[in-house]
């Protein structure tokens, strides 16, 4: 009896403790916790959302000297409008543009009709934050800062900088600014900013494209797209455009040396590869542009599924946040990115204008800022050739 009680003790001894399953005060604790997260997270949306709200009370009083430009005090196309503000004066570092035409872009409608992702990039849950609507604009200098010398009174310029659409715009000297080509028309050079340098800066700094490269145009008739295959050629690339059939003659006239047609052939099931795919659409999956690409090829992300909200841009948007992360583990790469403005690449971009390898395609051109509503509409259709452009009274 003693042996057995005493093996029994060591049994018990060498037992190793059974692991204690968490307690109900344990899984209380965790429930409360998630759900005061939750909480939180709720009450903040809900003040983040009513508490946004923009300057339109502010500016609404009459300014000293007026100037006309374009706002929108809340979201949607209908609620744009013109209104009286007070002429900006120049800073020590800022020129003062008297502005001759603007253009619009796609980013544009999407703040407009206050998408989703443009409302969390800090563009305000309720109210636009940023009342004013427009990038691209050319014009000539009325005034300059004390400390600028790159620039002068009476040069012709064109540049980015947000709320272009007006009469006057002040913009500091060392970015996004720089002189107009001679041979360049105002509504020409007013169609450049993101376009070409979300170009110039895709092709260049993220495809790392070269001479003698095959690179594919995917949306090579809108607005970034004749920017790209332009720039593409000046780089010495063999270029390949994909647009529709009514855009095939266009895309021939500014460079391609192929043309695909999307609406008979689909290029991700062709045998021909590329270096460079630089994609305004994303209308392809991961693996069907893989399958086109080198073994070491790069995708360049460059939109978010083109102009207006259409049946397939959630998923086109999607694919530019998720076929980033698929390709780290791969040796091709998909690269999403968004353009830099700087005076450099503008530039370099008059140099091509100036020396005829890049010419703006410019689809319409409405008369006075008055036309805005028509004009926006009209880009957010999707059809767009080239870029729609709105002169300035």
């Amino acid at each position: 009896m003693q042996l057995t009680r005493r093996m029994n003790e060591v049994r018990i001894m060498n037992e190793k403790p059974k692991a204690k399953r968490p307690g109900k005060r344990w899984k209380r604790i965790v429930k409360w916790t998630l759900g005061t997260i939750v909480a939180v997270l709720t009450l903040w949306g809900f003040v983040a959302y009513w508490t946004s709200t923009n300057d339109c009370d502010r500016n609404a009083a009459n300014p000293a000297n007026p100037i006309k430009a374009v706002v929108y005090c809340d979201y949607g196309i209908t609620n744009l409008k013109l209104q009286e503000i007070e002429k900006p004066t120049p800073a020590d570092d800022q020129v003062l543009v008297r502005v001759r035409a603007a253009s619009l872009n796609p980013l544009d409608g999407h703040f407009v009709r206050g998408m989703w992702l443009a409302r969390l990039m800090g563009g305000g849950l309720r109210k636009p934050k940023d009342t004013r609507l427009g990038v691209d604009y050319a014009g000539t200098i009325e005034a300059v800062g004390k400390n600028v010398t790159r620039f002068k009174a009476g040069d012709e310029v064109f540049g980015a900088r947000n709320g272009s659409l007006v009469q006057y715009i002040c913009a500091r000297a060392d970015r996004a600014v720089a002189l107009k080509p001679a041979n360049m028309t105002f509504e020409q050079a007013g169609s450049v900013g993101v376009a070409a340098i979300t170009a110039l800066q895709g092709l260049r700094d993220i495809g790392h494209l070269q001479a003698g490269q095959k690179v594919l145009i995917n949306g090579a008739s809108g607005g970034v797209g004749t920017f790209a295959v332009q720039i593409a050629k000046s780089f010495g690339a063999e270029v390949t455009g994909v647009c529709s059939t009514r855009n095939l003659d266009l895309v021939r006239s500014i460079g391609a040396d192929h043309v695909i047609d999307y609406t008979k052939e689909d290029f991700t099931k062709g045998d021909q590869r590329y270096d460079v795919i630089f994609d305004n659409v994303q209308n392809h999956t991961f693996s069907e542009r893989r399958r086109v690409l080198t073994p070491s090829g790069i995708c360049v992300l460059a939109g978010l599924g083109g102009a207006g909200w259409h049946e397939d841009t959630l998923k086109h948007l999607l694919r530019s946040f998720t076929t980033p992360l698929m390709s780290k583990f791969t040796n091709q790469k998909f690269s999403f990115f968004i353009a830099q403005l700087n005076h450099q690449d503008l530039a370099l971009l008059g140099d091509l204008m100036q020396s005829g390898k890049v010419t703006p395609v410019i689809d319409r051109t409405y008369k006075g800022l008055g036309e805005i509503r028509d004009a926006l509409a009209y880009l957010e259709q999707g059809h767009a050739r080239g870029k729609v452009v709105i002169t300035v009274d």
